[in-house]
């Protein structure tokens, strides 16, 4: 069985697997699902916690040993495998295969695990994982979702906050899950419940956003001109090269221009994006592109791309920052009611 994290919850309020594998690269949130799964381990009689860190030359006989051994009292236990890698070895998986096919009446275990690309899902061990008990894939909160996760963490406090209010708040947080996490519990500590005061939690709240290289391809795919400007605002504060925005934004366009050519041969649109390596999350701004962007308005962009590139190494004019926003205010405002690629 597969889930998604939000999906945990209501899931352990009807049945508790043998085996629970959490992975993912958002720590807040994987940090949740676990800490569910372990509450609802020790309601159901689990009074003992064994944890294995898995690092450079661990003991893989310790794994089995845990399963198979029993308190004095024979209490049932929550074995906990923590694995940061995410790479067992061969020794490693051959030991979780032998686990997960004779795991002990009573026990829960719970593998903790990075985000894992597609290739280590297929390995035999991580299959073994998931046919032994439940994965549980943690994925980031994309900006769209934001205001309503912000607005479902002030209801858990009581407290409440209009539509324009959980944007501006979005805004102060995205990138940043557990500092969001600490803004709004610090809300519930400083003010009442019920309807905030834009003007109190303005003041209230720290500007914790952080963003990556992609989330600037991200906004600019979708024409999102306000949010491509403000991330790289902050991608410049941060001190990030210049170099390795353009990088990314390049990728995508290429990417997008690829999708295209598939889709003008016939291909099917699930097809094309699984051939270019386009999954979860980042499928949302690609799409949107597809819908607004020509593919012309893309080669240009490419070519704006190609002289950024040659300002960040100095054998080109301009200011590869202002030039960044100039390819967004071509390729967003440009492409309004623009065909659709392919």
């Amino acid at each position: 069985m597969q889930l998604r994290a939000e999906q945990l919850e209501a899931h352990l309020a009807k049945s508790l697997a043998a085996l629970y594998t959490i992975h993912g690269d958002e720590p807040l949130l994987a940090l949740e699902a676990a800490d569910a799964v372990r509450a609802a381990a020790r309601r159901s009689g689990c009074a003992e916690r064994e944890v294995l860190s898995v690092e450079r030359s661990f003991d893989w006989s310790g794994l089995a040993h845990a399963g198979a051994s029993q308190s004095l009292f024979g209490s049932a236990k929550i074995v906990e495998l923590r694995i940061a890698s995410g790479k067992p070895g061969a020794e490693g998986a051959a030991a979780i295969e032998r686990y997960c096919s004779r795991l002990a009446p009573g026990d829960v275990t719970l593998v903790l695990l990075p985000r894992l690309d597609k290739t280590t899902q297929a390995a035999a061990w991580f299959r073994a994982l998931g046919a032994a008990g439940v994965i549980v894939e943690v994925w980031p909160v994309e900006r769209a979702r934001l205001p309503e996760w912000i607005g479902g963490r002030l209801a858990r406090n009581r407290q409440r906050a209009g539509r324009d209010l959980l944007e501006f708040l979005a805004d102060r947080f995205e990138g940043n899950l557990l500092a969001a996490h600490q803004e709004v519990a610090k809300l519930a500590l400083l003010l009442p419940p019920g309807e905030l005061a834009p003007g109190a939690v303005e003041a209230a709240v720290a500007n914790v956003a952080r963003y990556d290289a992609f989330d600037a391809s991200a906004a600019l795919l979708t024409g999102d001109l306000a949010r491509y400007v403000r991330v790289l605002d902050g991608l410049r504060g941060e001190g990030t090269a210049p170099t390795y925005v353009l990088w990314a934004i390049a990728e995508d366009l290429r990417t997008l221009l690829r999708i295209g050519a598939g889709l003008a041969g016939g291909r099917a649109l699930e097809q094309v994006l699984r051939d270019n390596r386009v999954w979860g999350a980042r499928q949302t701004p690609m799409r949107a592109a597809l819908r607004r962007v020509e593919r012309s308005a893309l080669q240009r962009a490419l070519a704006q791309a190609a002289r950024i590139d040659r300002a960040i190494k100095g054998v080109g004019p301009g200011e590869p920052w202002d030039q960044l926003i100039g390819l967004g205010l071509e390729l967003i405002d440009g492409t309004e009611g623009a065909r659709k690629i392919g």
